[in-house]
């Protein structure tokens, strides 16, 4: 066994993983290839943002096919077993297996990191295969096609993670970009010895090829393709029979399976489901413990890097997404492979390739409180995002105003936005409020879970407030374009808005502080806004 060539390292690291508590069993995936295998000489690329479970699916099936550990002992006790054809698989291939992140420490240049990988590969073959004559100048192509002709005909499984990797690497210039895709066509394109290609990554391939180096790859993206969805990402169902096992085993268990949907849920995948980041809900289970596990690991993560191309384009967009709507955009999947982001489209497909948005019927928009965590991030500490950047840091002014009944207060920040002389302040729909009253009360979001449209009482209410402390005062605000803000009130009370704090989340916990009945309308012809604050008894 060799580092690339049937290596040990993938069935050690997919045994560990089956040996958690909170794995999830994705084999059935590899029923989907059996095909694939059959064919011969196919080649399949599936990207996903990072932490959706792409290397523990590599490390799966190199593991299975891999002829030189007998993985019987993980796979009998998972759901690949029933297919018919297991043992016909089962560890029946030369499989080489290559994860593109691993770097050496001393490696500064792209000569330095290609050369390495190639020298351990050709390595590898000429350990398993003594009987064949090796030359100084042959690369690794070179050597598999002299197996494949000296040794009855030897085909092998290529498993490539990671297969973007060193495009973030700041010793890469565009000219490696152009030999790193060369070193991929001419390793696995048209070769004899090719039985299967199964490459990983975030970014799609197909921008870096001219048209024919890499064009024999089936590409597989989350938003647009809808084979393979279900492998990446966990589903409902999945993270129910999660949420019974932390229950089982966690001594105190604090959270709830309603935080898990609200925290991890969201990503829109082309086949229809809706999924959780994989690693976000184990984190989060594990350590009994809600937080952004998936966020800010990664440098190619800042939102900012994004949209600082066209700021003012997509500034708006930022409000109305931020207060939970979707915003039209055509999707450009390999805009994220560009040097620079301009367009609204281009900065709306990178976002989604990484995992910063979704997509869902020609819209995107923030799938979960996770990201919209780093959203509110970005609109509180980005002084070039101009009046956004300034309304949101007076959320927290806004805040304390409502809580102490101050309308006054409240109507000055409000009219503020007057000021900005913005298009999507015309008021035409309590919409547009919405996503301004959702900007200017940001902050409360460190303190409270903010639910917009939620089902409560006899209707639907446009903002609860719920207090993570629960003997902090909860909030029912309600919206309204001429009429009156004591209307807005009313409506709050006729259709018992106030019964959230007592039914559904009282299961959760009990709210001791008050229940503040908040009124906000504008008037279209004065242009003003007026506001209410009453406590409900």
């Amino acid at each position: 066994m060799g580092r690339y060539l049937n290596s040990s390292t993938p069935y050690a690291l997919y045994q560990g993983e089956t040996n958690q508590p909170y794995f999830v069993d994705k084999s059935l995936l590899l029923a989907e290839l059996f095909p694939v295998l059959d064919a011969g000489n196919q080649h399949i690329c599936i990207t996903r943002p990072r932490r959706f479970g792409k290397t523990i699916m590599a490390n799966m099936i190199a593991a299975f096919l891999s002829k030189k550990v007998d993985s019987d002992s993980i796979f009998s006790r998972l759901k690949i077993t029933s297919n018919l054809k297991y043992k016909e698989y089962r560890n029946k291939y030369n499989v080489i297996s290559i994860d593109f992140s691993k770097i050496s420490r001393s490696c500064d240049s792209y000569s330095d990191y290609i050369g390495k990988i190639e020298t351990t590969l050709i390595r590898d073959l000429k350990k398993e295969y003594p009987q064949i004559e090796v030359y100084e100048d042959d690369s690794a192509a070179d050597v598999l096609e002299t197996i494949f002709e000296e040794c009855n005909q030897e085909r092998f499984v290529f498993v490539l993670d990671e297969w973007d990797f060193i495009f973030h690497k700041d010793f890469i210039n565009e000219e490696n970009k152009k030999q790193y895709i060369q070193f991929l066509s001419n390793l696995l394109k048209d070769r004899p010895y090719v039985q299967m290609t199964y490459m990983t990554g975030i970014l799609p391939i197909a921008k870096y090829s001219d048209g024919s180096e890499l064009n024999m790859f089936d590409e597989y993206d989350m938003a647009c393709k809808e084979k393979y969805s279900e492998y990446f990402g966990f589903l409902d169902e999945e993270v129910d029979q999660l949420y019974d096992i932390y229950k089982k085993i966690t001594k105190n268990p604090k959270i709830l399976r309603s935080e898990l949907k609200e925290w991890y849920d969201g990503y829109r995948a082309a086949a229809g489901d809706y999924l959780y980041n994989p690693r976000s809900v184990v984190c989060a289970l594990r350590d009994n413990q809600l937080a952004n596990y998936w966020t800010s690991s990664g440098t190619y993560d800042s939102i900012f890097n994004y949209i600082k191309g066209n700021i003012a384009d997509v500034r708006n967009d930022l409000v109305l997404m931020v207060a939970g709507e979707h915003v039209p955009a055509k999707m450009q999947q390999y805009a994220a492979t560009a040097n620079a982001l301009h367009t609204k489209d281009q900065i709306y497909s990178a976002m989604v390739v990484y995992g910063l948005l979704t997509y869902e019927n020609g819209k995107v928009f923030i799938p979960n409180k996770e990201l919209m965590d780093k959203f509110d991030e970005l609109l509180l500490s980005n002084q070039q995002l101009g009046y956004v950047y300034r309304l949101a840091r007076e959320s927290q002014r806004m805040l304390q105003a409502t809580i102490h009944g101050d309308t006054d207060t409240m109507e000055e920040i409000l009219e503020y936005v007057h000021d900005t002389e913005v298009p999507i302040y015309s008021y035409n729909s309590e919409v547009e409020l919405s996503a301004i009253v959702n900007l200017v009360y940001l902050s409360a979001r460190d303190e409270y879970r903010v639910e917009r449209e939620d089902k409560a009482g006899k209707g639907f209410v446009d903002f609860i407030f719920y207090p993570y402390d629960r003997t902090t005062d909860g909030v029912i605000l309600e919206l309204k374009v001429d009429k009156t803000p004591e209307y807005a009130i009313s409506q709050i009370k006729e259709k018992q808005y106030a019964l959230r704090f007592k039914g559904k989340l009282a299961e959760k916990q009990q709210f001791t502080g008050r229940i503040l009945a908040v009124g906000i309308n504008y008037d279209k012809e004065t242009k003003q806004h007026r506001c209410k604050v009453e406590e409900i008894k």
